[in-house]
């Protein structure tokens, strides 16, 4: 009796198990499988051979380096700004005494609802029609650098302030009060308890900006009246306009490229969490 009860439990169907199917299935067919192939291409010839001639061609090109770097110098300064100007955003509403029903959330995070490239076309026709009534320039053409990183920064806010807004949440207040009664001034009580309890929302949204910019290619070519070149707009070219032999291997190349720069972000964003979870001490 035990043995049929034993064989009936081990062919049960695991129903909660079955729902993970179409999300792995998901998974493999439009994560794995792609990111496979772009594997592949980036290790092999025209022909099909192993070879490693696509990354000598990506890393002898001084065009490609150039690229490179004038993004990961953009994605940085866009992610600057952004926590910058998030930080005391989210603090305000984080804050119930400025906001008391939550409303002002809804309304920062708003535009994430609205597809990024009309966002992108209406902000170039604000900016330029603003720039123009006052300048006498388009801002997009005549400071092509500057304009992307006002689309970037006014695309990427929200993620910034989001995971800020979470954190702040779930401050301890009574650290602060403390603090502020042992006779610390503002300025030293932001410093030494505010800033090391929002850590964590920092880095968080330092991610959610810094990775996607270094992709976004079609805020750069709207922004900059396509002056300026991301990286994406690389790979775009080399898997859109390019159909030569090698383009989907180039490209692939440079995929993988950014991959390993934004896994190289992470390695460090986990290996600074780490850090901070290990210290210990007070808060001064």
């Amino acid at each position: 009796m035990e043995a049929v009860v034993r064989n009936k439990k081990q062919h049960r169907f695991n129903f909660r198990g079955s729902l993970c199917m179409p999300y792995a299935l998901f998974m493999l067919l439009f994560v794995v499988f792609p990111l496979l192939l772009i594997v592949y291409y980036a290790f092999t010839d025209a022909k099909g051979n192993f070879s490693f001639a696509n990354w000598g061609t990506v890393f002898t090109n001084a065009t490609n380096w150039k690229v490179i770097g004038q993004t990961v110098i953009i994605a940085s300064i866009t992610t600057l700004v952004c926590i910058l100007i998030a930080y005391p955003v989210a603090y305000l509403l984080s804050n119930k005494k400025y906001n008391k029903n939550k409303v002002l959330v809804y309304i920062f995070l708003l535009p994430m609802w609205i597809n990024f490239v009309i966002r992108t076309v209406g902000l170039k026709a604000l900016i330029n029609g603003l720039s123009k009534a006052i300048l006498g320039v388009d801002l997009t053409a005549t400071y092509p650098y500057l304009s992307i990183v006002i689309g970037m920064v006014y695309d990427y806010l929200p993620f910034a302030i989001l995971p800020l807004y979470n954190q702040m949440l779930k401050m301890d207040k009574n650290q602060i009060e403390a603090a502020a009664d042992l006779g610390a001034n503002p300025f030293r009580v932001f410093y030494k308890v505010i800033i090391p309890m929002t850590i964590p929302g920092i880095v968080s949204a330092c991610m959610m900006t810094f990775m996607p910019t270094m992709s976004s290619y079609v805020i750069a070519n709207k922004m900059s009246e396509n002056n300026v070149r991301i990286i994406g707009n690389l790979i775009e070219q080399q898997f859109g306009s390019n159909t030569s032999a090698i383009s989907n291997h180039i490209g692939s190349t440079l995929s993988l490229v950014m991959l390993i720069i934004i896994g190289l972000t992470l390695l460090a964003e986990k290996a600074f969490s780490n850090k901070e979870e290990t210290k210990k001490g007070g808060i001064w």
